[in-house]
C-alpha cells in the first residue's frame, strides 16, 4: 500500500504541476522578449528540472513496480494501462517537448513555441487520465483494506 501512495503522490504533484506549467508558465514565455529570452529558458530549465525529475522517476519506478505486482484490491489491467501511459509521457517529453526547449535555448521562436504549448496538452491530458487512474486504484486498495 506504501508503495502506491508513493506513486499516487508523485502522479498528483505531476498532475498539478502540469496544470500550472500549460497555463501559466508556457503561455508567458511569448512575452519575455527576445533579447531576455535565452537566459529566461536556461533559467527554466535549470529551476523546473529538479522538481519535475524525480517526480517523474518516482512515478515511473513506482509504476513499473505495481504494473508488475499490483496491490491487493487494484485491478492489475488499470495499472499496467497506467504504467503503459507513464511510458508514453515519457515519450512525449523526450521526442516533443524537449527538442521545443532546446530550440527555444538559442532564441525565442514562435512556432517552436506554439508547437511547445500545442504539443503539451498530451502530457496535460495523460497526466490528467492517470490521477483519475490512480484515484480509482488507491479506492481498490483501501476498499480490499
Amino acid at each position: 500500500m506504501t508503495l502506491l501512495i508513493v506513486h499516487a503522490a508523485a502522479t498528483w504533484a505531476l498532475c498539478g504541476l502540469i496544470w500550472i506549467v500549460q497555463l501559466v508558465h508556457y503561455p508567458l514565455f511569448a512575452l519575455v522578449g527576445d533579447r531576455a529570452f535565452p537566459g529566461y529558458q536556461a533559467a527554466h530549465t535549470r529551476r523546473i528540472t529538479p522538481l519535475v525529475a524525480p517526480l517523474m522517476g518516482a512515478e515511473l519506478v513506482t509504476g513499473g513496480l505495481l504494473a508488475l505486482e499490483p496491490v491487493a484490491g487494484v485491478d492489475a489491467t488499470l495499472m499496467r494501462v497506467g504504467f503503459a501511459l507513464i511510458v508514453a509521457l515519457w515519450l512525449s517529453t523526450a521526442f516533443l517537448q524537449v527538442p521545443c526547449h532546446a530550440r527555444l535555448e538559442r532564441s525565442f521562436d514562435a512556432r517552436a513555441h506554439r508547437r511547445l504549448v500545442g504539443t503539451n496538452w498530451l502530457r496535460t491530458a495523460l497526466w490528467t487520465v492517470r490521477a483519475v487512474m490512480v484515484a480509482v486504484a488507491l479506492n481498490g486498495a483501501a476498499t480490499t483494506a
